[in-house]
């Protein structure tokens, strides 16, 4: 039996008037589509977690409020004590936002190339900001905010996202149960991109354990020298910590061209205007159904859009094509 494409809307299930910031986090809504999935069968449909939903505009909130929370727990986040990591961006402002909340201030070390839409966003928290090497990327962010924290341990709660299990550990808790719920048990494959990898980590262990025959894809990009933004090529990065390559049934390697015409697809053709690597997942999603449907196989692929394009479109690629 297909499973009903959910309504899409501003409503949010069991959310009241003048809730706490914090209490808005997650519960994000499961998108359908209709002209890019024109082709497939009906048996093969695809959905995406809208993230953007989430208050700090990303599916970074969900692992940087587990993160401090965690850190609060066990007593590592003190008053006076000022978040540091390494970010290309959105959990850098999930931090900014949970940390201004909180009360803490937020210390970052992102790359130089970082879109310029992230960077106004951070300096509006007023995040005190360490512009590294873009040409290093994010592992050159990883490698200066390490030295720091072994310097001033006292001073920093050192957030440390690619090696921090309670990065992982909100996906298990929060994302795996959500697409479980909406999908009412029916999905087959889950498929995410791989950045700190905590979203892919903690989604497919919760859901092979209610259902060992999920499929779980990665999507990662094709080359070392990629224009997407937010994910790594893992084989030549600094491996996450928190990664287990044991999880994966597949692996897909998605370029940066076909990425871009896919973001301009979304926003042209569905009226998604999301991130590139939102748009890499929906490469990936459709390459996974067209696969089942010319087995003629059925399938309930889930993927996660991890923000809207807000933060990308001063990027030309948007006009181009």
């Amino acid at each position: 039996m297909a499973l009903a494409s959910p309504t899409v809307g501003l409503q949010r299930s069991g959310r009241k008037v003048g809730q706490k910031l914090e209490s808005l986090i997650g519960n994000t809504p499961l998108l359908g589509f209709s002209r890019i999935t024109a082709d497939l069968p009906e048996d093969v449909q695809i959905f995406a977690k809208a993230e953007w939903h989430n208050p700090g505009g990303s599916v970074k909130d969900r692992a940087a409020l587990n993160i401090i929370l965690n850190a609060e727990r066990d007593g590592l986040l003190t008053p006076g004590k000022t978040i540091m990591d390494s970010t290309s961006g959105n959990t850098g402002i999930a931090y900014a936002m949970i940390g201004a909340s909180r009360g803490y201030g937020v210390k970052l070390f992102i790359p130089a190339n970082v879109s310029p839409e992230r960077m106004k966003i951070l300096q509006a928290y007023g995040v005190d900001l360490v512009l590294t090497d873009p040409m290093e990327g994010s592992d050159g962010a990883i490698t200066a905010v390490r030295e720091l924290a072994a310097a001033e341990p006292d001073h920093y709660f050192y957030a440390n996202q690619y090696n921090n299990p309670a990065n992982w550990q909100a996906h298990y808790q929060t994302t795996a149960p959500e697409i479980w719920e909406q999908t009412d048990g029916q999905i087959t494959h889950f498929l995410a991109g791989l950045g700190t990898t905590g979203t892919f980590t903690g989604t497919v262990r919760r859901l092979k354990e209610l259902n060992p025959q999920i499929q779980a894809i990665s999507v990662q990009p094709d080359s070392p020298f990629n224009g997407l933004e937010g994910l790594k090529h893992i084989p030549t990065a600094i491996r996450p910590g928190i990664y287990d390559d044991t999880l994966a049934d597949a692996n897909l390697g998605i370029s940066t061209e076909a990425t871009y015409e896919m973001a301009r697809r979304l926003a042209r053709e569905e009226g998604y205007l999301v991130g590139i690597s939102s748009a890499a997942a929906m490469l990936g999603a459709l390459q996974v159904a067209e696969e089942m449907a010319d087995r003629g196989e059925s399938a309930v692929i889930v993927t996660v859009f991890p923000d809207n394009a807000y933060k990308y479109l001063s990027e030309s690629f948007w006009t181009e094509g």
